[in-house]
């Protein structure tokens, strides 16, 4: 499921966003709504990404959100050929609202 930008900005409130970590600098955003996540996409349909956290962070930065984390789940394991794990691996880490001030230019 995907939230466009334009949709999420009409929303009276944002209980999470997170920011996926995909690679080494390439993050994705994601937005939590009445309990699930939705993919955020820019006004055209395609997803947003960036090649910083803080070009991501600095998007959400005149919406209503309450929360917003990293997000990072390794696929370690499964690099070195280990069984896969009955628990998940993810990490969240909340970050603070910077208030950057400062929107990018272009998002990918």
């Amino acid at each position: 499921m995907k939230l466009s930008l334009r949709e999420l900005s009409q929303l009276a409130f944002i209980p999470k966003i997170i920011i996926r970590s995909l690679d080494l600098c390439l993050y994705q955003a994601l937005a939590e709504v009445d309990g699930r996540e939705w993919l955020v996409t820019d006004n055209q349909g395609r997803p947003l990404k960036a090649n910083s956290l803080l070009a991501l962070q600095a998007v959400f930065d005149d919406l209503r959100v309450e929360r917003m984390v990293v997000r990072h789940e390794s696929a370690y394991d499964e690099m070195i050929n280990q069984p896969v794990r009955a628990l998940s691996n993810r990490l969240e880490v909340p970050l603070g609202r910077n208030r950057l001030g400062v929107k990018p230019r272009t998002l990918h």
